[in-house]
């Protein structure tokens, strides 16, 4: 029981980042109150020494615990030389408004340098505000800059002493994450199994869903492999572990659809949200396969809560060999070839389990291994050999001048913090600065001006709802300002824990917290609370605007622009990959296959405006979620159940024959066509444009049945023509009589093959292709 719960805590918090950043602030707070409260401070000093130890907490983001030192050291000095000016501009409106701006422009501007710049920005901006908020004056000014000094404090002792986070212990954390989000999706996938015809659409989302779980933390684990690991080989080990386990839960997620649906299950059905489950097969599976397949999924679950947990019994070592077993032929039960499938596919995610124990827990003992087990080591310590430090990462070309995101993101948040202040002065004269940190807020973490109008508009709701809670709990609070503090506590623990999960979440937690200390200040009214929304609107307003109008940056630009960046990682891995069955030398596919991972990663944040629920364009929403769902399908390298024969066949390339002359011979003139003038790099544009216009073509093809959904009869007078681009499946159906998966996710629509499966595209496709992103 106990080790579930901490599976189940393990999986729905990677590396206890949200609880580590929640008990950080919440300690931090609750240490400064305890201080400041023995030396008698007032209400004013104890509301300034909370907010200034959460400023200081959250702001810092570096891995590395020296970093974080030495940013939190130089913060201090950066907070008592902004809290001393907001205290001496306080009385000049003008001064004071120019210089706030200023202060924007500059703290926007210093993320150009790192995490460093971004955490001094920060600290300098929001006691700034900290500042306005409680109305410092000179007068107080010693008793307030004691306050941040003692708040300063509080978090170092929080974050090195009472809570650390090492870069070693986190990834650690995120490694049993990543072993508890595997186990989880394993349960998905025997769920799966059972699932009868009315259950199969619900089985599939949670199998999908768990893919998508286990992907994100292993982005996350790979973020981290640098600063956790001793060393780069090490880090590049766990890395290839990583991958492998991944692909072959991912394959086996697949397999397993396939043999309970009438036809071959498409990758792209795991990854389209929303995309209709095929209908299962007939005749079903038989009785005893079922029984074997469920034993040993069950099986492979144990396996993979139990590696690494130092239990290297007869037993399971037992199940380890069976499973690792089913990647030889003769061991396969006897069943239909697509259950067989099946079964290989759970050999070789054992086969990544023990790959993944072997290379975070070291060596294990082999006394109990079966013949199938002792090769399973042999082609893992092969692989192991051959990792090398690889080549070191091409440096991207840097923006200048006012194309720099940091120079044009800095520019867009002085002007719409300046609209901000206009416009707050004519709301209200004593809380104007709502807006303007509402217009600085919206433009964190955002690159277009869709993507602040998302912000925007979450915000906004989550300033509605939270105004509704602040009055529910001032007037339960009253004028008990300990009970308020602990509600303050609270809150602020929920916003940090739900941050990176709801940004409308968060928005609610702060405005309510906000009620709570206007009580404790004495200024809370219903007034005040429905200006704060006002004020919201008013700043989401000026940052939209801003965007829009200042050196503004379209979604579909921007979407464009990293759906280039991702058909270039594509084409990177194809080429590799070609390279290497081609005879040429080898290539580290995994770190061009991580790198396609991050730019498809941003690829869909920036998608998120074209596919939030309220965004009216519904063509362009299905495309987008089409485009980027076909893309997922192909950010790793995946094999079908045959690709280990296959792997075998293209060892014979290594020890000569025809095969291998004729692939040397290839890859030789490829290079000599490199090395001529002209000649390489007119032959890349020819693939690359058949590329393009494969791409451009299909994507056309399925913008063309999104608007036949809405125009039937346009649809049947076109299918004809359409029909000759692809596969013809009958009367909408699949094959098997599964429905058809289309852009939106319907069924009934006709299915054309992945355009993107052999392209090399360049950045000119992109442009085709603008008016469905």
């Amino acid at each position: 029981m106990r080790t579930r719960l901490r599976d189940r805590i393990a999986a729905s918090d990677p590396g206890l980042l949200r609880l580590t950043a929640g008990l950080r602030t919440v300690g931090a707070i609750a240490l400064t109150l305890a201080v400041l409260s023995l030396l008698r401070a007032d209400v004013h000093h104890l509301v300034a020494g909370a907010m200034a130890a959460m400023v200081a907490t959250f702001a810092i983001r570096e891995k590395q615990l020296g970093a974080q030192a030495v940013t939190l050291a130089l913060g201090l000095p950066v907070a008592l030389a902004s809290v001393s000016l907001g205290a001496v501009l306080n009385s000049r409106l003008v001064v004071g408004d120019v210089f706030f701006v200023v202060l924007i422009f500059c703290a926007v501007y210093g993320r150009r340098f790192g995490d460093r710049g971004t955490a001094l920005g920060l600290i300098g901006f929001q006691v700034y505000f900290l500042s306005l908020f409680v109305g410092a004056s000179v007068s107080a000014l010693p008793v307030l800059c004691g306050a941040i000094a003692l708040a300063f404090c509080s978090s170092a002792v929080m974050r090195f002493a009472v809570v650390p986070a090492t870069p070693a212990g986190v990834l650690l954390r995120l490694r049993l994450a990543f072993r508890a989000r595997l186990a989880q999706l394993v349960s998905a996938q025997l769920d799966l199994l059972d699932a009868g015809a009315d259950e199969m659409d619900k089985a599939l989302d949670a199998v999908r869903e768990g893919t998508a779980r286990l992907h994100e933390t292993a982005m996350m684990i790979q973020a981290r492999l640098e600063e956790g690991t001793p060393d780069e080989s090490v880090a590049r080990l766990v890395q290839r572990r990583i991958a492998d386990a991944e692909v072959a839960a991912e394959r086996l997620g697949l397999l397993l659809l396939s043999a309970r649906s009438a036809e071959r299950a498409d990758t792209l059905t795991l990854h389209l949200p929303g995309a209709p489950a095929p209908s299962v097969g007939q005749p079903a599976v038989p009785d005893e396969a079922t029984a074997t397949l469920r034993r040993d999924l069950l099986a492979l679950r144990t396996l993979v809560l139990r590696a690494g947990s130092g239990d290297a019994g007869t037993a399971l070592a037992h199940v380890r060999n069976r499973l690792l077993g089913y990647r030889d032929e003769e061991n396969l039960p006897p069943a239909p070839s697509a259950v067989q499938d099946v079964f290989r596919g759970i050999g070789e995610a054992a086969r990544a389990v023990l790959g993944l124990r072997i290379a975070l827990d070291g060596p294990q003992d082999e006394s109990d291994d079966s013949p199938a087990t002792a090769r399973s080591r042999e082609e893992l310590d092969a692989e192991d050999a051959a990792i090398d430090g690889g080549e070191d990462a091409a440096q991207e070309e840097q923006e200048t001048g006012l194309r720099r995101p940091t120079t044009r993101a800095a520019v867009q948040v002085a002007v719409g913090s300046t609209l901000a202040i206009v416009g707050g002065e004519l709301l209200s004269t004593q809380r104007w600065y709502w807006a303007v940190l509402t217009c600085w807020i919206v433009f964190l973490n955002t690159a277009s001006t869709g993507e602040i109008l998302v912000k925007g508009y979450r915000r906004l709701l989550g300033t509605v709802f939270g105004v509704v809670a602040g009055i529910v709990l001032a007037g339960l609070v009253g004028r008990h300002t300990w009970t308020a503090f602990a509600l303050v506590l609270v809150l602020i623990f929920a916003m940090f824990y739900v941050a990176p999960l709801s940004y409308t979440l968060m928005s609610l937690f702060v405005t309510a917290m906000l009620g709570l200390l206007y009580t404790l200040l004495h200024t809370y009214s219903l007034d005040v609370l429905v200006l704060r929304i006002e004020e919201t609107a008013l700043g989401a307003a000026c940052g939209v605007v801003a965007a829009a109008l200042v050196l503004p940056v379209r979604t579909d630009r921007r979407t464009n622009e990293l759906l280039g960046t991702v058909l270039d990682r594509l084409a990177a891995v194809t080429e590799g990959a070609v390279g290497q069955l081609s005879g040429g030398p080898a290539d580290e596919l995994l770190d061009k296959a991580r790198d396609l991972d991050q730019a498809l990663a941003d690829l869909r944040a920036a998608t998120q405006p074209l596919t939030h629920p309220v965004t009216p364009l519904r063509a362009r929403r299905h495309t987008a979620r089409y485009v980027v769902a076909l893309l997922e399908t192909m950010r790793v390298p995946r094999a079908d159940p045959g690709g280990d024969r296959r792997a075998a066949a293209h060892a014979s390339l290594d020890r000569g024959g025809p095969a291998t002359a004729r692939g040397r011979r290839a890859h030789r003139a490829q290079h000599r066509d490199d090395r001529r003038p002209g000649r390489g790099r007119a032959r890349r544009c020819r693939d690359r444009d058949r590329a393009e216009h494969r791409l451009a073509a299909g994507l056309r093809r399925r913008h063309a049945a999104l608007r036949a959904d809405h125009r039937p009869r346009a649809a049947a007078s076109g299918a004809a023509g359409r029909g000759r681009g692809g596969p013809r499946p009958a009367a909408g159906r699949a094959r098997g009589g599964a429905p058809a998966v289309t852009p939106g996710g319907r069924a009934g629509q006709k299915s054309v093959g992945s355009p993107l499966t052999s392209a090399m595209p360049r950045s000119s496709s992109v442009c085709r292709c603008r008016s469905l992103m």
